[in-house]
């Protein structure tokens, strides 16, 4: 399966969105303004192409893998391993687990490249292109083959979704600061901007990933094409969603973004067919300065801003329901144009009752 920018087609649609907003304000002018609905309102729209979006068994994937970069000491997930971590997420132990369960959203845990093996789970895609990448400092994190491979493993992913909804997230002990290292070299970016969570970030803890990091980055310091940068600094998880949001954006599917690695993998797309950025929206649920950058580059904002320190996941399943709301303006709310409100038979039996 191949993907080309030709087969992405951008969401612009002037006449489209002009009714859409026209839809919209007058469903406002029964209750007055929706703030941030609307326009969120309108993309879905656009997305679909239609001026009744409608979404169905949305899809929340951990995308999970391990990193060579994690032997330096960086990216713990609160004292667990990557593994531990997704069994965690399919015994519905995590947050963002079972806020999913609650809003109606499937789970699935996507093993790409987890250190150690998983016991077989019904919610469980495995995917492995390899038990972990090495350690960008000492040398590439994957193949360009390995890279290319994960890509290839997002679209079967994508293509075989029953529904047209995917919110991706990694998982993974140093998937972040390899997503970081990726933004980085792709826009020009000083890491430090988006690995910095915010003024409480111990300072020894900041100087010891910043040695890492950089030492990563002079070890690769040539590299820029997209593919290439991608295979310098992993991981198999970020691969893996770059070849899923090609593929979704393809069939016109949103995108949930959330967290610096799933960031790391739409701009990769994004160099590849500029156009997926149209499908996609940004969740997060923790506060970060570093996830303020990422969303920075792509003109955007989050849904949500919580100031949780969850992992990543749990902002795209607490959003989804802001999502569904915002399509009902269009599918469920009626149209002022409809006629005045009346009152129903039986609520007129029940009036005449009354005298």
């Amino acid at each position: 399966m191949s993907i080309h920018q030709s087969l992405i087609s951008p969401t612009a649609n002037p006449d489209l969105e002009r009714s859409l907003r026209e839809r919209i304000e007058r469903s406002a002018a029964l209750s007055g303004g929706l703030g941030e609905l609307e326009p969120l309102a309108v993309r879905l729209g656009l997305i679909q192409n239609t001026l009744t979006p409608r979404f169905r068994d949305p899809t929340l994937a951990l995308f999970a893998a391990d990193h060579g970069l994690a032997v330096d000491g960086i990216g713990k997930l609160q004292g667990r391993t990557t593994r531990e971590h997704a069994l965690l997420a399919l015994q519905n132990r995590l947050p963002c687990a079972v806020f999913a369960r609650l809003q109606g959203m499937q789970l699935s845990v996507v093993d790409c490249g987890i250190a150690e093996s998983l016991p077989p789970h019904p919610r469980l895609l495995a995917r492995k292109i390899a038990h972990g990448t090495r350690n960008s400092r000492v040398g590439q994190a994957m193949s360009m083959e390995q890279a290319h491979a994960g890509v290839r493993v997002g679209m079967e992913i994508s293509d075989n979704l029953s529904g047209n909804v995917l919110a991706c997230a990694a998982l993974g002990q140093g998937a972040d600061e390899a997503g970081a290292l990726i933004l980085s070299r792709l826009v020009d970016m000083p890491v430090r901007e988006l690995v910095v969570s915010g003024p409480d970030m111990r300072q020894d803890d900041l100087a010891h990933l910043l040695v890492v990091l950089h030492s990563a980055q002079g070890r690769h310091r040539d590299v820029s094409d997209p593919m290439e940068v991608l295979a310098a600094f992993g991981g198999f998880e970020t691969a893996v969603m770059v070849g899923a949001m090609l593929v979704g954006a393809s069939k016109r599917h949103l995108i949930l973004v959330d967290g610096i690695a799933a960031c790391a993998a739409l701009k990769v797309a994004a160099m590849i067919a500029p156009p997926v950025t149209d499908y996609a929206v940004f969740c997060r649920s923790k506060t970060h300065r570093g996830l303020d950058e990422a969303f920075a580059l792509f003109h955007a904002s989050a849904l949500l801003e919580l100031g949780m320190e969850a992992v990543d996941g749990t902002g795209s399943a607490l959003a989804w329901p802001l999502i569904r709301s915002a399509a009902a303006l269009l599918t469920e709310v009626r149209d002022f144009g409809e006629g005045p409100p009346t009152t129903r038979p039986n609520q007129l039996a029940v009036a005449s009752s009354r005298f």
